[in-house]
C-alpha cells in the first residue's frame, strides 16, 4: 500500500488526483476505486492505495482514508529545543524560535502547501519543500 494525499477530487465527475509522498507523479483516482464514501474525499486528506498502471497512465485502486492521518497535524509540544532568531543583519536577536527536525519542517511545509493549493503537483511540492528546507538550514530553524 502507498500513501499520499488527495490534491483534488469532484464529487460530481466522479474523478480526482492523488499526490503519492514518494513524491513522483500525481496518480489518477476515480470514485470506483474508492472503499470509504466517496462525500469523506476532500483535498488535503491522507489516503492509502493500490497503484495500478491504466490506459492513460497511474491509477490508485483500493483507495481508502489512512487511519489518524485525515484530522488536522496537531502542534507540537515544545521541546524545549531553541536557539536565537537571526534577524536581517545576520546579527542574532534576543528572540527565541523553535528548532525542530528536518522530517518535522518538511511534513509542516507539506500541510501548508496542500492547504493553500490543493492543486500543486507533487513535482512542485517537492521543489518548494527543498527550497525552503535550504532557507530552514540557512537560518537554523531545523536540524539535521
Amino acid at each position: 500500500m502507498d500513501l499520499g494525499r488527495v490534491i483534488r477530487f469532484d464529487q460530481v465527475k466522479g474523478y480526482g488526483f492523488i499526490a503519492p509522498e514518494s513524491g513522483d507523479e500525481d496518480i489518477f483516482l476515480h470514485v470506483n476505486d474508492l472503499l470509504d464514501d466517496k462525500h469523506l474525499i476532500k483535498p488535503g486528506i491522507s489516503v492509502m492505495f493500490e497503484v495500478e498502471e491504466g490506459d492513460r497512465g497511474l491509477k490508485a485502486s483500493a483507495v481508502r482514508i489512512a487511519e489518524d492521518r485525515h484530522a488536522p497535524a496537531a502542534r507540537p509540544a515544545r521541546s524545549g529545543n531553541y536557539t536565537k532568531a537571526q534577524n536581517s543583519d545576520e546579527e542574532f536577536s534576543e528572540e527565541l524560535c523553535e528548532v525542530i527536525s528536518q522530517e518535522k519542517y518538511l511534513q509542516e511545509i507539506t500541510e501548508v502547501l496542500l492547504t493553500v493549493d490543493p492543486s500543486l503537483t507533487g513535482k512542485q511540492i517537492l521543489a518548494a519543500r527543498s527550497a525552503l528546507a535550504e532557507i530552514g538550514r540557512k537560518y537554523g530553524w531545523v536540524e539535521d
